[in-house]
């Protein structure tokens, strides 16, 4: 098993309803994704200073259902609309889980 791990900061300017959004598109995108075995995502829990604010842990079969899921024009796309220009950092690592 192969797994992506990324996280957020949001923009300060970033409200509840785009998170509560954001959450809502990741969920419809990937139960339309065959190659998405497994898939948990959410807000930080604010229990540490600094954290990020947002987890998203994405498990696949392969290397190689992950890069299609990566590369998917409707991940592009929810990447465009619901993400970029909207986050002060990103951190990802993608690892074997087997």
């Amino acid at each position: 098993m192969f797994r992506h791990v990324v996280m957020f900061k949001w923009n300060d300017d970033v409200d509840d309803a785009h998170v509560d959004a954001t959450a809502a598109a990741l969920d419809e995108l990937t139960a339309r994704m065959p190659e998405v075995r497994g898939y948990r995502h959410g807000r930080d829990l604010g229990l540490t200073e600094g954290n990020f604010d947002y987890v998203i842990v994405g498990e696949y079969e392969s290397i190689d259902d992950y890069v299609t899921y990566r590369d998917h024009p409707d991940h592009r796309a929810l990447i465009a609309n619901y993400i970029a220009g909207r986050v002060s950092a990103r951190a990802a690592v993608q690892y074997d889980a087997s």
